[in-house]
């Protein structure tokens, strides 16, 4: 059985261990469950302190606070809802959309409980570190003008809405799962859901006061470096531990991620200099993160060649996304979410279709999903689930977002944005200026 449907098997509670097909019960891995253990607390590095620290350099000083509280909140109240539905929604038993409650409250996981060769309790963990940054990653959409009582009401509406009823459809035993769709680690569950939702927040909150004339740069690149850093490094988890086992998959998935990263972050990087005369800092770290983002999808199914192409494609099609998106159409997308994630991730996801190929010589990879036999019909699947993605998300986050502007509005006001997020929405400074 080809991996993906391994992991979604055991997500299930099923007997499936990676090559191997238990008649009887199955029984606890202690090498992979020390590994995923590893890659769950990698995977939380990535958006606390990482994430934050990374978007937290990219505002301007009036507003790196709000976003470190926002990505911390976000953690926690992940955290109990995925506790109270969101995991039950994503992968217990239900329908080809959405999961049932039956799981609502961790019910029936015990200390004793497995999924595949793991406990069932590592497995809730693991997931819930992807559930956290995924509306985490949503915020640079909209950074430094939301309220926080939206962001707040938005990301719970959000998680339970968009991300679970996905995740169900890819992993949890839902529609574009049975139909193959090839999604190792997140592209279309974490990167098109958070770049989406981000156009999307931007596009109905409008541009921050200024833009696109006044110049936003960030306030602390050095801040940026160390966030960027801190999500390479805990991508090995976000990727290497979606094989939920310690061996050869789990190794080359982290290797094409690493190939990737390194490839998207220089190609971004020299294509400033040929067309600026000079390489960014900030444009080799977004490169880089480019290059994360869209070898995602893939990384169980390609090989170091594919993820060297891969990354290159990413960092030349993501700059351009990036500079199309601002320069043209003039939308303030505050932290480039979309044209990063979400391009990424539609790149990566269509690509896996391609690259997973046996039949490619040095650039093939670990073949097709079960019962699909070529490029075009695996390519017509991926496709099927980026348009999916893309249209449920879009639809579901504006009718959030409208719903929340009702509730407790969405923007803040003139005054406060000129004053800054950390003085009018927490009475506090990132920075203490004498």
């Amino acid at each position: 059985m080809r991996l993906f449907s391994q992991r979604f098997a055991m997500a299930l509670g099923g007997l499936l261990l990676p090559g191997v097909l238990f008649a009887g019960e199955a029984t606890l891995n202690g090498g992979d469950t020390a590994w995923i253990l590893t890659s769950t607390a990698l995977v939380l590095f990535m958006t606390l302190p990482g994430l934050a620290l990374f978007y937290g350099g990219l505002v301007r000083s009036k507003n790196v606070l709000s976003i470190l509280m926002q990505c911390f909140v976000i953690a926690g109240l992940v955290t109990v809802l995925w506790l109270v539905a969101g995991y039950s929604l994503s992968f217990a038993p239900g329908n080809a959309f959405v999961g049932g409650l039956s799981k609502a409250m961790f019910a029936g996981i015990g200390e004793e409980t497995l999924s595949g060769g793991i406990p069932e309790s590592l497995f809730v963990l693991f997931q819930m570190t992807f559930a956290i940054i995924t509306p985490a990653l949503v915020v640079g959409g909209y950074a430094e003008r939301m309220k926080f009582s939206a962001v707040v009401l938005f990301s719970c509406l959000w998680l339970l809405a968009v991300y679970a009823p996905v995740t169900h459809w890819v992993w949890g035993g839902g529609w574009l799962g049975e139909m193959g769709l090839l999604d190792f680690a997140g592209g279309t569950v974490v990167h098109i859901t958070a770049g989406v939702a981000a156009l999307v927040a931007a596009i109905v909150l409008g541009p921050r006061r200024g833009f696109p004339e006044t110049p936003m740069m960030p306030h602390n690149l050095t801040m940026v470096v160390t966030g960027a850093g801190m999500l390479w490094v805990g991508w090995f988890g976000f990727n290497g531990g979606s094989a939920l086992a310690a061996n050869g998959d789990a190794a080359m998935a982290m290797l094409v991620t690493h190939i990737s990263a390194a490839a998207g972050a220089m190609t971004w990087m020299f294509i400033e200099w040929i067309r600026f005369k000079k390489p960014t800092v900030l444009g080799t770290v977004t490169g880089m993160v480019a290059g994360l983002g869209t070898i995602t999808p893939a990384s169980g199914y390609v090989g170091p060649a594919a993820a060297l192409v891969i990354g290159v494609l990413a960092g030349f099609v993501c700059f351009n996304a990036t500079m199309f998106i601002k320069r043209v159409l003039k939308i303030d997308d505050s932290l480039d979410v979309f044209p990063v994630h979400g391009v990424g991730g539609i790149l990566g996801t269509f690509l896996a279709g391609i690259f997973a190929s046996t039949q490619l010589g040095l650039f093939s990879g670990q073949g097709f999903a079960d019962g699909i036999d070529s490029i075009p019909a695996q390519l017509k699947v991926q496709v099927i689930g980026i348009v999916a993605t893309l249209l449920y998300t879009a639809v579901v986050s504006w009718v959030l977002l409208k719903i929340v502007g009702l509730l407790v509005g969405l923007r803040i006001s003139p005054e406060e944005e000129t004053e800054g997020l950390d003085i009018s929405a927490h009475e506090e400074r990132g920075y203490d200026i004498h």
